[in-house]
């Protein structure tokens, strides 16, 4: 994928650099302000499209000694489900999705996790109805 922005004429880096400031004109999309992160001198850049990659990093730190990460950081799930080893923890998106890590994936992704979510806490309930003195920590 990288090759291929390089390759593309339309597509231009702008490597060291941070936005420091978003422009609009009439509602739309105008350009930005950008910070030179060795020198801190700004240029403005006119653009009319953005696009924000996150990275290809796992924010997991959260959940580090809590619920079972791999080697890479990924909140590990019983597949086909989104179960962790923590009781009553259900992971998705892209903490847990090692190829695709895209919002339309996470999106559903996320989706099964609150089925499955949504099936733990339905069952905990029959469980309280079928034995009020039952202790639902499991």
């Amino acid at each position: 994928m990288q090759n291929r922005a390089f390759a593309d004429d339309k597509i231009s880096f702008a490597f060291d650099s941070e936005i420091a400031e978003i422009k609009s004109e009439n509602g739309m999309l105008a350009g930005v302000a950008l910070r030179d992160t060795f020198t801190g001198k700004t240029r403005d850049l006119d653009a009319t499209g953005l696009f924000i990659a996150i990275g290809h990093d796992p924010r997991t730190e959260l959940f580090t000694d809590q619920v079972d990460l791999d080697d890479e950081g990924y909140i590990k799930v019983e597949a086909p489900s989104t179960r962790t080893n923590g009781t009553g923890v259900f992971a998705a998106g892209d903490v847990v999705d090692h190829t695709y890590r895209q919002a339309i994936t996470a999106a559903g992704s996320g989706c099964q996790a609150a089925l499955d979510a949504e099936r733990y806490l339905s069952a905990l309930a029959d469980i309280s109805k079928a034995t009020p003195s039952a202790s639902l920590a499991s």
